[in-house]
């Protein structure tokens, strides 16, 4: 595993790495620093800031080809960079399944503060904030060598605006950046994202639904809510009930939508369904499509958020003896160190 640390000048990335490396047995390597890397953070005189504590690389690479290379011979051992800072280098590493992009992030004042104290502990005179200010613009919007467009391309995103180190280890411990899940989805996590994915095909105005059916970890089919072929799309008035702003689990038989699962259950038909099928949905069914989930022998019904009815639909689902679970995926996109 390989994770890659990317951040703003005293974001925080200096101290994720120095957890990982202490508590989860993480070996530092890193690149030579090039034309296209951002300036060494500096004083207000210009002198050269230092890291504090500094971080003794293992390996040090003069290109990415080199350091890509060795850490494909072993992959399997734990290896942390924080010098990623050109566009083309993080393009060889994300084709890569063992690297993962980290941003790490905290707002500007938040910055300022630490930077001070940095240049007092090495008796440096620290920048104004309007200096701090400017240089953090230029390492973050730079035309050729921002960080800007790196950081917005990371799985994880950390907003770090604890002025507590304890506090930071104790949340990255609780986020667990380390878990080998973020590599590679388990197939909860794969099909969950299919649901996800197909939620974005609703047109209803009530809320986004996706559903994906599966057996032996094959897709047989998938499914979203909206009004049936051939009518007006509910998001363009093809459901009265919908765009009338009526409250949940209100005037339900004159909804003209079709639910995920129901969708996902009339596009396969039964015999295609058979036993041991899996249904995953982004949300937890309701009561009728539970009864038709039961009806077809589904096995396990996977769901992600809850619904007002979950109560009623786990009481069906035991008694038919369709397994119901909640899926929780590891954390990804902003995830705020608090």
């Amino acid at each position: 595993m390989l994770v890659g640390l990317c951040g703003g000048i005293c974001a925080g990335k200096h101290s994720v790495a120095i957890s990982l490396i202490e508590k989860h047995a993480f070996q530092p390597i890193s690149l030579l620093r090039t034309v296209s890397t951002p300036a060494v953070e500096k004083s207000a005189s210009d002198a050269r800031l230092p890291e504090s504590p500094p971080i003794s690389s293992v390996h040090t690479f003069p290109n990415v080809d080199e350091l890509l290379d060795f850490v494909t011979k072993r992959w399997q051992e734990r290896w942390v960079m924080t010098d990623i800072w050109d566009e083309k280098d993080l393009d060889a590493l994300l084709r890569r399944p063992f690297f993962i992009l980290v941003s790490v992030e905290a707002p500007v004042s938040v910055r300022w503060q630490r930077f001070k104290a940095r240049c007092l502990a090495h008796s440096l005179a620290p920048p104004t904030l309007e200096q701090f200010v400017l240089r953090s613009d230029e390492h973050l919007y730079s035309p050729e060598t921002g960080l800007a467009k790196l950081l917005d391309r990371a799985q994880v995103r950390l907003l770090n605006p604890s002025a507590s180190i304890k506090t930071l280890h104790a949340a990255l411990e609780n986020l667990d950046l380390a878990d080998e899940k973020r590599l590679r989805p388990t197939w909860d996590q794969y099909f969950m994202q299919l649901a996800s994915l197909a939620a974005q095909r609703s047109n209803c105005m009530k809320r986004r639904v996706g559903c994906v059916l599966v057996r032996e970890r094959r897709v047989i089919s998938t499914g979203y809510n909206g009004t049936p072929r051939g009518l007006q799309n509910c998001n363009e008035g093809g459901c009265p009930r919908c765009n009338g702003g009526q409250s949940a689990g209100v005037a339900l038989s004159t909804c003209l939508c079709i639910h995920a699962e129901e969708n996902a259950l009339l596009e396969a038909g039964r015999e295609r369904i058979r036993e041991g099928s899996t249904l995953y949905c982004d949300t937890c069914p309701c009561l009728t499509c539970s009864i038709k989930i039961a009806q077809v022998g589904i096995n396990e019904v996977v769901y992600s958020q809850g619904y007002y009815m979950d109560t009623e639909t786990a009481a069906v689902f035991r008694e038919a003896g369709v397994q119901l679970r909640q899926f929780s995926p590891p954390r990804h996109g902003l995830v705020e160190l608090t």
